[in-house]
């Protein structure tokens, strides 16, 4: 594992703009001129589209440039090239407010991979409209809150999540298999702090039992998607994917078994590319610096 990040030295800039000559030379010299030693650094112009995004890790030698000197001195980089920017601490873990409902393999994986400082993330607080993991939050020692959530009760619920939301400080929200559908008012509030996981049979195999209807179908691929939430039901910006092969002798739990096993693991990335600000939107796209 590498090490952390130093806090308060190290920083990650991540930025997109139209495309045009000279932008690596600009940022290069910013940094130059602000004791920067680049770390890690990548690119990807957009040719279809004319715009250009770029990530930059980067530490800084001179004790006495602060964050917000970084943030003043590329001001005018960033008007001058119309950019798109944000500055973070790399070393400043996100807070992550992990929704579910009765299914806890994802939010288990979640939870395991932060406390072994696998993900640069702290989850202050777990959210269900079930009771099915509030033993497993109380193993870790997080604050569990129920939440049910009826037609007739999603508007408070709803406005009980934002206030958590917003009290806790929360960066991310994670539904981490959590069978609720947002509004659409929800979803506008969340927009790019919001990232759901979901199995690839959709749209071909909606409703209950997925696994069991794939299953009758004789499918050859197990799949899961984690994308940001958007009001267009699991058709937001795709941030990772991934596959395993099944086959006829697979019984339908144990494609349930793989299915669990595909959509942790693509979560976990999904989350930790977040995190580590690895993740750009580009319309209904996005750009993932691995």
């Amino acid at each position: 594992m590498s090490p952390r990040p130093q806090p308060g030295r190290e920083f990650v800039l991540t930025l997109s703009c139209p495309d045009r000559a000279g932008l690596v030379h600009a940022v290069s010299s910013f940094l130059v001129a602000h004791s920067g030693n680049i770390l890690e650094s990548q690119q990807f112009d957009d040719r279809l589209q004319d715009r250009f995004f770029m990530r930059v890790h980067f530490d800084v030698t001179d004790p006495g440039v602060s964050p917000q000197d970084l943030r003043t001195g590329f001001g005018p980089v960033a008007e001058a090239y119309r950019i798109t920017w944000q500055l973070h601490d790399a070393s400043t873990p996100t807070r992550t407010l992990v929704m579910v409902s009765k299914f806890g393999h994802c939010l288990n994986d979640l939870l395991f991979r932060t406390s072994t400082g696998a993900l640069n993330i702290e989850i202050p607080a777990i959210v269900s409209n079930h009771r099915d993991v509030e033993a497993l939050a109380r193993n870790y020692g997080i604050p569990f809150h129920h939440i049910p959530v009826t037609p007739q009760t999603k508007a408070e619920a709803e406005a009980r999540l934002l206030r958590l939301v917003d009290e806790l400080d929360v960066d991310l929200v994670v539904l981490a298999r959590y069978m609720q559908i947002l509004s659409d008012d929800l979803c506008k509030k969340l927009d790019g702090r919001a990232i759901n996981i979901h199995h690839s049979f959709l749209p071909s195999f909606k409703g209950a039992k997925p696994y069991v209807q794939a299953h009758q179908r004789g499918v050859k691929l197990v799949g899961a998607t984690a994308h940001y939430v958007t009001p267009d039901l699991d058709e937001g910006p795709i941030i990772e994917q991934d596959v395993v092969r099944v086959h006829h002798r697979h019984a339908p739990d144990e494609l349930v078994a793989l299915g669990r096993d595909v959509e942790a693991q693509v979560l976990a990335r999904a989350v930790e590319w977040h995190s580590e600000c690895r993740v750009l939107v580009n319309g209904h796209c996005t750009v993932v610096f691995r």
